[in-house]
């Protein structure tokens, strides 16, 4: 009798500290799933592309998510959402291409340079429109044209990836910044693609060596990370009680001579 109460007294202790430790597994589940889906709320917003102007980047209809952040964080080759009535009413998305005190200038042959330095654009899309590209009323100057502008202290210089089609910095040059925006007219900062494909945005090797570098992305990896490792937590969390019962009754079947 002794014996066997000793063995069914260490069964139901180590029962116990499986229900506990289940049930904190679960708990810790639940924290880092709530709370990398919170967090990624309050860092990030989506937002849906309405035009073709940042091909091959986005697609139009594709929805992002941008980091919020302050216009004193951007850096040369982000994309950036931002609201200038200049432009739009609504919303845009460009990739900036100069800040305060850059020199961009691009020549006969299209090359895009920043204070001299040519820039290898990989992800642009520089095929010329089909139908050809509507300006706004009062500007002269198509996508094309060779043009030199010096940045504003303060400001950006904005493009779109589809050079051929982009209502961009190009089309207000003869307006006042020469169609540079203010850093405070930028809302947001596109971290990666979310439907209907996925995937992070590359910073552009190519600005990395001009004064300033790139962005660090932001915590989306991070966030991701925490709602995975939470889920998984509170499956394992909750399977625990089945498995171990399944498996009690597999040791309670096991023939005396066993034991």
């Amino acid at each position: 009798m002794g014996g066997t109460d000793a063995i069914r007294g260490g069964r139901d202790g180590r029962g116990a500290l499986g229900n506990t430790l289940s049930g904190i597994a679960v708990a810790v589940g639940f924290a880092l799933f709530l709370g990398g889906f919170v967090w990624g709320a309050l860092v990030y917003q989506p937002y849906t592309v309405p035009t073709d102007s940042m091909m091959p980047t986005v697609l139009p209809g594709d929805r992002v998510l941008a980091q919020r952040i302050d216009g004193g964080e951007v850096r040369r080759g982000d994309v950036i959402i931002f609201n200038d009535s200049a432009w739009s009413d609504l919303p845009m998305v460009k990739r900036v291409v100069g800040i305060g005190g850059d020199t961009v200038k691009t020549g006969a042959d299209g090359a895009l340079t920043v204070n001299g330095v040519t820039l290898d654009e990989p992800y642009i899309d520089d095929a010329a429109p089909e139908s050809g590209l509507a300006m706004p009323p009062g500007q002269p100057a198509a996508p094309g044209t060779p043009f030199e502008v010096t940045v504003p202290e303060g400001n950006l210089f904005l493009l779109g990836d589809r050079r051929g089609a982009s209502l961009d910095s190009r089309a207000h040059l003869q307006e006042a910044g020469q169609g540079t925006v203010p850093r405070s007219a930028v809302s947001a900062r596109v971290d990666a693609r979310a439907w209907p494909s996925a995937g992070m945005l590359e910073r552009p090797r190519t600005y990395a060596d001009l004064p300033g570098g790139v962005s660090r992305p932001g915590p989306l990896r991070l966030q991701l990370a925490a709602v995975a490792a939470g889920a998984l937590l509170v499956v394992l969390g909750a399977a625990y009680g089945p498995l171990a019962r399944v498996l009690g009754r597999g040791r309670r079947r096991e023939p005396a001579g066993a034991r």
